[in-house]
């Protein structure tokens, strides 16, 4: 397989996200949020194989008719945003004005944060929270906080992605790498096996889900306040 092949084959892998985000709708037009969040759990995997993928078969150079960034956002907005936001007003979790005013914020500032030139920063982390509202919504399924919890952790997290504060990319930061890029398999393992159990409240993917997201969320701001070693 020459590596032009290779390359076009990691633009299909990465829009078969589109699919999966389809898939996911489906499933929550239904209320099958267990089956919505498998398949969204899904997506996320296909989000973290192709970029690796794509920077080793070099698609810029080998496969330069589709622009892997622009695909990747798309199908990022759908399957971060979009369809876990829809979720989240229709479970009940949020009623009447809470429920829209979490969608309106969730969806606007998204937007802008997605089309936002300075979301990475030097070291490949984000500035910013990075809108993975998917990872955020199925903890809430998972936990079923009170409305006044959920809507005060949407509003922090969308203020959040317009402050200088750093979240780690767990498979491109480099310092950590070696916990973060564990820790971000075992949340898509935990999240997975949450969602097949229906965010049953003594399952031990419960637990496992709670801390590998701390770290994610604070592996960031932790790099800012303690200092590299120098080598």
């Amino acid at each position: 397989m020459t590596q032009k092949i290779k390359a076009y084959s990691v633009h299909l892998l990465t829009a078969t996200g589109a699919v999966f985000a389809m898939l996911a709708m489906l499933a929550a037009v239904d209320e099958k949020w267990s089956l919505m969040f498998v398949w969204l759990v899904v997506a996320f995997a296909v989000d973290g194989i192709d970029g690796p993928l794509a920077r080793r078969f070099d698609v810029k150079t080998n496969a330069p008719i589709y622009d892997g960034v622009l695909l990747d956002l798309i199908i990022d907005y759908l399957t971060y945003v979009f369809v876990p936001t829809y979720a989240l007003f229709k479970s009940g979790l949020l009623d009447g004005w809470s429920g829209w005013l979490s969608i309106i914020v969730i969806t606007f500032t998204s937007a802008l944060y997605y089309s936002d030139s300075r979301m990475k920063t030097d070291d490949n982390s984000f500035s910013g929270f990075p809108g993975c509202w998917n990872m955020v919504i199925l903890v809430l399924f998972a936990t079923a906080p009170s409305w006044q919890v959920i809507l005060f952790i949407v509003l922090a997290f969308s203020v959040a992605m317009f402050l200088p504060i750093k979240f780690v990319h767990p498979m491109r930061t480099e310092r950590w790498r070696t916990l973060t890029a564990p820790m971000a398999i075992a949340w898509t393992g935990f999240a997975g096996w949450a969602a097949m159990v229906e965010f049953h409240p003594e399952s031990w993917a419960l637990w496992g889900l709670i801390i590998t997201s701390i770290y994610l969320a604070l592996a960031g701001i932790a790099q800012s306040l303690i200092p590299a070693r120098s080598v």
